[in-house]
């Protein structure tokens, strides 16, 4: 018998749209989100839905030439809520979703986006608002949306080194106005860490397997914690407080999920210790986070290194039938979430009880 305080995560609304789905973002401040997309015909497209009475109803669509693979309104204030994207030809777009139509629009990816963050669009005293794209042409590129063109940042890889596609980007550290960081992980399950302050590599590492998706417990706050994903059913849980010059991060790996891939990881933005995993078999686990005693501890070299936490999983539920490949929650709702699966269904799930954990 479950305890009564055991999180539940049920399906609230599932809407199947009949195309390939591959991400999904809540309007900030709304009861609406955007799902994108691949028509059939191989077109792109852009869905607004909007919560109302129970059911979701759609209430725009943009259709575009090429299909769209990843979306952010993360460089976007919460007047404007402007909808960046990438694309399956490397382009980075940014939307006007009122008027339905681009106001930036940028080529210099030369194969598809798979994955964007922003970073400084709402949050007060973090830096300049910026976009971060990690493509298949091996390169993640840093954009400021007020300057048209070319990216104010661009790693690379060095002259006769092979390209590896990047497949997961996402923003860090980012707690004033001149410290931000860059994850990126790649298909050879290099995970690599970019300083944009001085505009190093500050630290790398290979998990194994291709990482699927990074993500921060909190952007805006000095680097705590960082999840990423990979293929074959695992995913590693870095303490990235505390960095020793050999060892790197302290780390928790979870090999536990017989599903294949690990998609995505997404935090709940009303508790940082807690964050779901979505795996291959349509499966999604809600884990928190347990700090040890102490995160910190002097090696025998006399230099700090960081002690690992334990997970503790609170619940897991089968949703679909297909991968679930993005999952966002609604900072404003707690345990409100949109999920796009490919199945061709957009779920909006309850996860309830989180404020208990």
């Amino acid at each position: 018998m479950e305890n009564q305080d055991t999180p539940q995560i049920i399906t609230h609304i599932e809407h199947n749209l009949n195309h390939s789905l591959f991400d999904c973002k809540w309007i900030p401040c709304s009861a609406k989100f955007v799902v994108i997309g691949s028509l059939p015909k191989g077109s792109g497209t852009i869905e607004i839905f909007e919560i109302t009475s129970g059911e979701i109803k759609k209430v725009k669509d943009i259709e575009r030439p090429n299909s769209f693979k990843c979306a952010t309104f993360g460089a976007s204030n919460d007047v404007e809520r402007r909808l960046a994207t990438g694309d399956f030809k490397g382009t980075l777009e940014i939307w006007d979703l009122e008027k339905s139509c681009q106001v930036y629009i940028t080529k210099e990816h030369t194969d598809i986006i798979n994955s964007i963050d922003g970073m400084g669009g709402s949050t007060v005293s973090c830096g300049a608002p910026e976009i971060v794209t990690g493509s298949r042409d091996g390169t993640v590129k840093v954009w400021d949306p007020r300057q048209r063109g070319k990216p104010v940042a661009n790693m690379q890889p060095v002259k006769g080194e092979t390209k590896r596609d990047c497949w997961a980007v996402s923003f860090g550290n980012s707690y004033n106005d001149t410290e931000r960081i860059v994850v990126a992980g790649y298909d050879n399950g290099d995970l690599k860490m970019f300083d944009l302050r001085t505009m190093s590599l500050r630290w790398e590492c290979n998990l194994k397997n291709g990482v699927c998706s990074t993500e921060f417990d909190r952007k805006d706050i000095p680097m705590n914690k960082l999840v990423a994903t990979t293929l074959e059913g695992k995913f590693h849980v870095f303490d990235v407080r505390t960095q020793n010059p050999s060892k790197g991060f302290a780390q928790v790996l979870d090999s536990s999920t017989k599903s294949g891939t690990v998609w995505v990881a997404r935090h709940v933005p009303q508790n940082r210790d807690l964050f779901v995993s979505c795996a291959g078999n349509g499966q999604v686990s809600l884990w928190k986070y347990e700090y040890p005693e102490q995160r910190c501890r002097i090696d025998s070299q006399g230099v700090a290194c960081g002690v690992p936490g334990k997970l503790r999983r609170l619940q897991r539920m089968v949703v679909s039938t297909q991968p679930i490949n993005a999952w966002e929650w609604n900072r404003d709702h707690l345990g409100l979430a949109v999920a796009t699966s490919y199945d061709q269904n957009v779920r909006v799930l309850i996860t309830t009880k989180l404020n208990l954990q």
